[in-house]
């Protein structure tokens, strides 16, 4: 399987790279992780300071990446 990529390239998704969760720029920065630190409060500002390679974008593509996530349907089925 070959890598793919979205939002121009920032959202990269490699089997390769951390087991395959969604990195930004083929780094080993997941978004997650990204997610995670805005979950908790942090600002713009704060992870680009513990995460001086990647660009404000980055962050705003995997705020985008997470709606388009949970933008899907999805059907729950129950199990007897």
């Amino acid at each position: 399987m070959t890598a793919r990529t979205y939002f121009d390239g920032r959202i990269t998704i490699d089997p390769e790279i951390c087991n395959g969760k969604p990195t930004l720029r083929s780094k080993r920065i997941t978004v997650q992780t990204i997610l995670g630190f805005l979950s908790e409060g942090d600002g713009e500002a704060e992870i680009l300071l513990q995460y001086p390679s990647l660009e404000p974008e980055d962050i705003r593509a995997c705020l985008r990446f997470a709606t388009q996530i949970v933008g899907q349907r999805y059907d729950l089925t129950l199990v007897a």
